[in-house]
Parts: C-alpha cells; sequence; structure tokens
C-alpha cells in the first residue's frame, strides 16, 4: 500500500463535476489500494467548500451528505501533530514558499512522511517541487 498527502482541492474535484479531471479521478482510483493522508485542517476546509456551495445554491443538503458519507468510505487518515509543532512549521513554510498556513500543513505533512502531496494548488504545488515532493497527479 502507497500513501500520499491529499489536498481539498482534489478530494472537492470529486464532488464538483466541473472541477473533474482524469488526473484527479486516478486519484480517487487510488484509493482502492493506497491510503491518503491529510493534515486536521482537512476536514473543516472540505466542510467549508460544502457550506458555501450549499449557500450558492450549487449544491444540496442531500448531495453534501452524500459526498461526506463517501469520504468516510476511503481510507483518508488525519495526521495529528503536537500544536507548537505545528505552528512553527506552518510559519517556516509559509515564510519560505509563499504559501498560507493552510497550504503549508500539507507541505509539512507530505515532507514529514516522505510522500507525493495530490493538488490542483498551482502555488503549493509549485511549493513541493522547490521542496523536492513528487506531485500527483503527474503533469
Amino acid at each position: 500500500m502507497s500513501r500520499f498527502v491529499l489536498d481539498r482541492s482534489i478530494a472537492m474535484s470529486w464532488c464538483f463535476e466541473d472541477q473533474a479531471e482524469p488526473g484527479t479521478d486516478a486519484i480517487l482510483a487510488r484509493l482502492t489500494e493506497d491510503e491518503a493522508l491529510v493534515p486536521p485542517i482537512w476536514p473543516l476546509e472540505v466542510a467549508n467548500v460544502l457550506l458555501g456551495a450549499e449557500r450558492r445554491g450549487r449544491l444540496s443538503r442531500a448531495r453534501s451528505q452524500g459526498f461526506v458519507a463517501m469520504l468516510g468510505q476511503l481510507p483518508i487518515a488525519t495526521v495529528e501533530r503536537p500544536q507548537r509543532e505545528s505552528i512553527e512549521s506552518a510559519l517556516s513554510l509559509g515564510r519560505e514558499y509563499g504559501l498560507s498556513a493552510y497550504d503549508a500543513a500539507y507541505l509539512d505533512l507530505a515532507i514529514r512522511e516522505g510522500v507525493p502531496l495530490a493538488s490542483k494548488d498551482r502555488l503549493l504545488r509549485t511549493a513541493a517541487r522547490r521542496a523536492g515532493v513528487a506531485l500527483l497527479p503527474e503533469r
């Protein structure tokens, strides 16, 4: 079993058809054999996107609930880190690569675990390349 870090941008592409692409679908397919790792901020980011989509009428409450249930069936593990280490790492990586603290949490996890990062976010992908982290989907 391989592991990789999954960010919100990839996961949400599974919810919204207009964001899906072959690379994001391939990452979902990988989860039949692989495990995704996420930082503690991930569930809140997912919930925030779903709430926003519901409020704009883009997504029904039932569709949100169905998507959350689908995510619950996938091998996605939240990796905790002591509070001080999380803050220090977010500051350090955020400063070095010009990332938000949220994006720095994904990069930090990929670096610590020595695994690829799955993201559609351009800035995060650029930072990962600079940090020597492999990327999914490969482009």
